[in-house]
């Protein structure tokens, strides 16, 4: 695995969701790194990605759990973005954002509402949130950090990006206002 600056040279092969994500990061100046890997489907898949994407930096790169919730009724849509080691209870959240009983949104939600699925979960996939169905979440100490990592809305390639830039450019241009919860 390398690290490379900026989109792939050759996009031969690649999806069309994937493409979009460079094309918006690329049109609002925001400087990025990536690397191309195996499908990631567990945390535990991502540990070497982790490693490769914090070289050189001295307090790492977030890379966090991107969990796609639900109401029971399935009517509010939830991306949480949490601390991939930070344990998850509803309990915690479901206070905080006055919904209760929430579980994780059925796949077919989640490639409806953000053109993406089980396993490639990522901020990035609210670009394609034309409705603004889901409400983005975002736990505090995800913000702590210098560099945010993430999918370009498929799992077989990682970005670091400067957590700055994603709440001062990229959430602002995908017209989401991120809640802050802290659990």
């Amino acid at each position: 695995m390398e690290l490379v600056n900026g989109r792939p040279e050759n996009e031969e092969g690649r999806l069309d969701k994937e493409i979009r994500v460079y094309d918006l990061l690329d049109s609002l100046g925001v400087k990025y790194q990536r690397i191309d890997h195996e499908a990631a489907m567990t945390m535990e898949a991502c540990e070497e990605i982790d490693r490769t994407l914090s070289e050189g930096e001295e307090n790492g790169v977030a890379i966090c759990k991107n969990l796609f919730l639900c109401n029971r009724q399935a009517t509010d849509f939830y991306l949480l973005l949490i601390p991939g080691d930070k344990p998850f209870k509803t309990k915690y959240l479901s206070a905080q954002i006055g919904s209760s009983r929430l579980s994780f949104a059925k796949p077919e939600y989640m490639e409806k509402y953000l053109d993406i699925t089980p396993g490639s979960v990522s901020i990035m996939g609210l670009m394609n949130d034309h409705e603004k169905k889901v409400q983005l979440l975002i736990d505090e100490d995800v913000l702590k950090d210098e560099y945010f990592g993430c999918h370009p809305c498929i799992n077989t390639s990682s970005l670091k990006i400067r957590t700055k830039d994603l709440v001062e450019k990229i959430i602002p241009a995908m017209g989401h206002d991120p809640k802050i919860v802290k659990l």
